[in-house]
């Protein structure tokens, strides 16, 4: 039977997910050249498969982002399994965002369809992080540590006070101006989105912590360095997004790249000395 154009067509995954694929594909290869399948490569791959199958059953990712996702987290847990339980614990905490945001949107007739995260949508997310921990320049374990928990907890921020101060908005402002505009205009911040936000860089780090991956002092520089880079998210939101100069996933790209870069900062002018 021949099959249907428009159907074949509609199954195939959008340029975005298949180029985000590859940078995975990419980042996997640098890291296993760069350091090797380990120890316990099959128990990181077991533990891969199955929370990758999880996401995708929970909604949390579409098929795109639950590959991309399995090999963020295979990474993760090769180099050290409780990299991949801080990991997990971003996932839930956005996952936990966006039901409860969700279904303060399905109340205010405002919802919007959700099929989980593609895969352009997850690298954007965990791509510098990932690639920190991957090491292609000199830096010690340490630092490498350092930066992936800072993009990690500024993904678990803002898509916290994202789906938060939409669901629950109160006053939002234009972060750039302080002139009021609707929940959910990028760029828009509220008491409340700002609250979770914080709160879900604090539960990250405070997972990192209380596994022993980095000290209460460290911890504390994760906490403000993913704090300030989903502020820096907001500001590039009001700035670029808003007027259609950036998409969304360059600007969570660019959150991302803003918290690692204020946690490399802090140690080396703070910690260093």
């Amino acid at each position: 039977m021949a099959s249907n154009p428009k159907l074949a067509q509609g199954a195939r995954w959008p340029t975005a997910d298949l180029l985000a694929l590859a940078a995975a594909g990419v980042l996997l290869l640098v890291f296993f050249l760069r350091h090797g399948a380990g120890n316990h490569f099959y128990a990181a791959l077991g533990i891969t498969i199955a929370f990758a199958a999880v996401g995708r059953v929970a909604r949390g990712v579409d098929t795109s982002g639950a590959l991309a996702g399995g090999v963020i987290a295979l990474i993760l847990a090769t180099e050290n399994v409780k990299l991949f339980w801080v990991l997990l614990a971003v996932f839930l905490i956005t996952l936990a965002a966006t039901k409860v945001g969700g279904n303060r949107k399905k109340q205010l007739l405002v919802a919007e369809a959700d099929h989980g995260r593609s895969a352009a949508q997850v690298m954007s997310n965990l791509y510098i992080g990932t690639l920190m921990l991957a090491r292609p320049l000199q830096m010690t374990t340490e630092i490498a540590v350092l930066l992936l928990l800072a993009a990690l907890a500024e993904v678990a921020a803002d898509t916290s006070s994202s789906e938060i101060g939409t669901a629950y908005p109160g006053k939002t402002v234009l972060i750039t101006t302080w002139k009021s505009v609707p929940a959910g205009e990028n760029g828009g911040i509220s008491a409340a989105g700002t609250l979770a936000g914080i709160v879900a860089a604090a539960l990250v780090a405070g997972c990192a912590s209380a596994l022993g991956v980095v000290s209460f002092s460290i911890a504390a520089v994760v906490v403000l360095a993913g704090t300030l880079g989903m502020l820096i998210d907001s500001v590039l939101g009001a700035a670029l997004e808003r007027k259609g100069r950036l998409g969304n996933n360059s600007v969570n790209l660019l959150g991302t790249v803003a918290a690692a870069g204020i946690a490399y900062a802090i140690q080396y002018v703070v910690l260093s000395n």
